[in-house]
């Protein structure tokens, strides 16, 4: 199940130790994704060049069949750009989960019409009662 979850750095020389943070971080982060197969882009990049500043630290994981999620933040030094831009990562991956299991939860109007309609007695049916996806007639006034 883990070998499918690649977690591609790129822009960070040497560093061993933050690599390895980041590997271990990422991996526990999207473990509990249920799809398959997911994979996640870590770019540092030097905002200013020469001249100083801030490091840039985006994010990209990619699902299948679903948008690509992205985070980016800024700081002085490549980890605290990275664990602000991971905390980010963990709440917006939060929301995703929260989506998918409220998608679960609630069905679809059409199967719960349709469950119900099994739960009803073939004598209420045969009175006229109308099935569910289907309209009667409209009354006609005189």
């Amino acid at each position: 199940m883990m070998e499918s979850r690649a977690v591609e750095i790129t822009g960070l020389r040497g560093a061993v130790a933050l690599r390895a943070r980041i590997g271990e971080r990422m991996t526990a982060a999207l473990e509990p994704i249920k799809l398959e197969p997911v994979s996640a882009h870590i770019a540092f990049f030097d905002d200013n060049g020469p001249k100083g500043g801030g490091i840039r630290c985006a994010f990209t994981v990619r699902l299948p069949y679903r948008p690509a999620l992205r985070v980016e933040h800024t700081a002085e030094t490549a980890r605290l750009a990275f664990d602000g831009g991971f905390g980010a990562l963990e709440r917006l991956l939060e929301r995703y989960r929260e989506r998918e299991r409220q998608g679960r939860r609630h069905p679809k109007k059409y199967f719960v019409a349709k469950r119900l309609s099994e739960g009803l007695p073939a004598a209420a049916r045969a009175s006229g009662a109308a099935k569910p996806g289907e309209r009667r007639g409209r009354r006609k006034s005189s």
